[in-house]
């Protein structure tokens, strides 16, 4: 990774834990204060972790705004039942012991109902497993998580976005429309191409097109030159801002030709722009499971109007996200009647109540592929759609 995404990277992460500084010490003293507080006062303890780590926290970053915004709204205009919501954030770096620590410490704090929006998809997977490995023992949801690979889920685990399935079959179908029979694709790392190949194969096959798959970037020297000039026109990138921000600096395209990039919901455009140092011969297409954040959908209105009075931020695809996923928590515990614990949360998302989000519909079965959207960051740097 490049010293300036470095620097980009560690600078919205420093922005984001000044933000959270006066929030982490807050469980200890409720827990502290528990005693003497009556249950009508007590706040509604909600927790979401997010991994932080280099290939994440542009992802997780504007998720996390996008949460905060929806709660402090919510808590302004008087909380759950009178009671307000106590957003109670966690930041891990990566899948591995700190999150098992992260895991441990929520899993400990009676005073915490819900998982919401965790954030990205292998902390929100490797959070499933823990959750399963406790069995019984554990009645603590994971409501509205940044979760795309979905082909495993958990009893405790309730998605609300369309996973890789959706968005690769979104993206392939806009370019068979568009009359397109071959393009490459690129897998950021090995992981990737392990978690993500059966769908791209299956969504290829169904739609007639043609795929060619690339070296994985830094994985064979002598493929370098393939990778910086490809025959196709069309790739499908398969990874993070940082992995497609490296991949496309290595485009040595020849002058006339010009190459369309078709990427998932973990691409964050905004700071892809950010990066710069992008051929002007190149244009990104996001795929998105959230509506534009241009559309004039109430949920998405909402979003913009909170963004820009809370933080004075643009908005974003993960950042809407992050907003959509905490009020569809909220809006499960407000419809609960009688105490709010950790079993009443999870045995009302287990009933899986269809919810109308200000036009962002849940069914009862789960994520809807009809709000799988795209939006392209042009080679002269502007952000379409």
């Amino acid at each position: 990774m490049s010293r300036s995404t470095m620097t980009i990277l560690s600078q919205r992460r420093h922005w984001l834990q000044q933000c959270a500084a006066g929030l982490a010490a807050w469980p200890l003293a409720a827990a502290q204060a528990q005693g003497s507080s009556k249950a009508a006062e007590r706040p509604i303890l909600v927790a979401q972790l997010a991994d932080m780590s280099p290939s994440q926290q542009d992802v997780s970053r504007d998720f996390l705004v996008g949460s905060r915004a929806a709660w402090q709204s919510l808590n302004a205009r008087g909380g759950i039942h009178g009671q307000p919501v106590q957003h109670w954030v966690i930041e891990v770096q990566g899948q591995g012991q700190a999150l098992r620590q992260a895991w441990q410490e929520v899993q400990a704090q009676p005073a915490c109902v819900a998982l919401s929006g965790c954030v990205g998809d292998g902390l929100a997977a490797a959070l499933a497993s823990l959750q399963n490995q406790a069995g019984a023992a554990s009645t603590l949801a994971q409501s509205a998580p940044w979760l795309h690979s979905q082909d495993s889920p958990s009893e405790r685990v309730f998605p609300v976005f369309s996973g890789y399935q959706a968005q690769i079959i979104h993206a392939l179908k806009s370019l068979a429309s568009m009359g397109v029979r071959e393009l490459g694709v690129v897998y950021a790392s090995q992981a990737m191409l392990q978690q993500s190949q059966h769908w791209v194969r299956q969504a290829a096959q169904s739609l007639g097109l043609s795929l060619h798959a690339l070296p994985i970037p830094g994985s064979q020297p002598q493929a370098e030159r393939q990778l910086a000039a490809p025959a196709q026109a069309l790739l499908l990138f398969i990874g993070g801002t940082p992995e497609l921000h490296s991949f496309t600096g290595r485009l040595r395209l020849p002058p006339g030709r010009h190459c369309y990039i078709v990427a998932l919901a973990d691409v964050n455009l905004q700071v892809l722009a950010q990066m710069g140092a992008m051929a002007r011969n190149v244009s990104v297409i996001a795929t998105q499971s959230v509506p534009s954040v241009s559309a004039s959908l109430p949920i998405v209105r909402a979003y913009r109007e909170a963004l820009a009075r809370l933080y004075d931020e643009p908005p974003s695809p993960q950042g809407l996200a992050g907003f959509i996923a905490a009020r569809y928590t909220a809006q499960l515990l407000q419809g609960l009647n009688g105490p709010i614990t950790r079993a009443s949360v999870l045995a009302a998302l287990r009933r899986r109540p269809a919810i109308d989000l200000g036009g962002f519909a849940i069914e009862a079965d789960g994520p809807s592929p009809a709000y799988v959207t795209q939006s392209m960051l042009a080679a002269d740097g502007r952000i379409v759609g």
